[in-house]
């Protein structure tokens, strides 16, 4: 059983920890938020024992093993290295850091406590129908492209047009739809394509710099994947990978992945199984059968795939003109 300390209050934080309570292998022990009741409310609900509204308080006194961040995309850094500094393991919400500067700090920091683990939490690569879709192109005699689509209108969109601008479309919480839906479409590419050759993204920029959606163009060796993402629209177009006579399709989004498809001519084939009600619940699994087992190479393997989709978000967004408060403080 392994002690969960969670930074935030907001309904992803709540799912994980349904998740991670459903796998039978966490408990909740601590919460911490800046407002007391938000945390006294969360710990009651779930049973933990103890709430801190001060950050250093909560690393340095909490008795968790492993802590759960899901704050905003902006304070992941700091977060994480005061979490690793006490020695305790970190599953960090997507996007887990706002550009390879960070990203590089934090591998460095953790390179000398070899006895903790990092992961970031992409939650759709995790689940069966993610890997479906993975065995399947492998099994393809050639890839000719994909499109991969993630676009649904944020309610927070409506307080941005009210003149408000919260975090998730700030650059000062290194937020946009490409931190945000985006991270999901590009840890598809980057899994199941590798690192692209080449990329642009095409964004919609909103007034105060961070985009509300795009289009991004992902070069291979032999083939195109386009990414549509956005969170001031919605969109029902399907994702699909384009084999030579054959065709996948992902109805819904490319990070639910609710039925995948074969299409072979006349043929369908359903490779997908249904979905899981509470998607976070394989990650919780895994991270904890990597942290109890101590398996370092299935470690490595997420940490590299991190660090990949990382700088393609970063390269992405520089290609557009996106520039967030975290890019200018790592250049001081």
């Amino acid at each position: 059983m392994l002690k969960l300390g969670i930074i935030g209050t907001n309904w992803i934080t709540e799912q994980f920890i349904q998740a991670a309570l459903a796998t039978g292998n966490y408990e909740l022990t601590t919460v911490y938020s800046r407002h007391q009741e938000k945390a006294q409310a969360l710990a009651d609900k779930y049973q933990a024992s103890e709430t801190f509204t001060e950050i250093d308080r909560f690393f340095a006194e909490g008795q968790f093993e492993v802590v759960y961040i899901a704050s905003p995309n902006s304070l992941h850094f700091q977060q994480a290295k005061l979490a690793i500094a006490a020695d305790k393991h970190v599953i960090v919400e997507k996007p887990a850091f706002s550009n390879p500067t960070e990203m590089a700090n934090i591998t460095a920091l953790l390179s000398n406590k070899p006895n903790l683990f990092l992961f970031e939490a992409a939650r759709h690569v995790h689940e069966p129908n993610f890997k479906a879709v993975q065995t399947a192109i492998q099994q393809l005699d050639k890839v000719q492209g994909a499109v991969l689509t993630y676009m649904k209108y944020s309610s927070r969109y409506d307080q941005f047009l009210a003149g408000k601008e919260p975090n998730i479309f700030s650059p000062r919480f290194s937020g946009g739809a490409l931190q945000d839906l985006g991270v999901y479409v590009v840890y598809d590419a980057v899994s199941w394509f590798g690192v692209p050759k080449a990329l642009n993204y095409y964004a919609s920029l909103l007034p105060n710099g961070v985009d509300g959606r795009g289009t991004a163009i992902l070069r291979y060796a032999d083939f195109d994947v386009t990414l549509i993402i956005g969170k001031n629209a919605t969109s029902y177009l399907p994702s699909e990978i384009y084999g030579l006579h054959e065709t996948l399709s992902l109805d819904d989004n490319a990070a639910d992945l609710q039925t995948v498809t074969l299409h072979q001519g006349d043929k369908t084939t359903v490779l997908s199984t249904p979905p899981l009600d509470n998607p976070m619940i394989p990650e919780a699994a895994d991270y904890y059968r990597i942290i109890t087992e101590n398996d370092r190479d299935a470690a490595a393997a997420a940490g590299q795939l991190s660090r990949q989709v990382n700088q393609v978000l970063y390269d992405l967004r520089r290609s557009a003109g996106i520039v967030f408060a975290a890019d200018i403080e790592e250049q001081k």
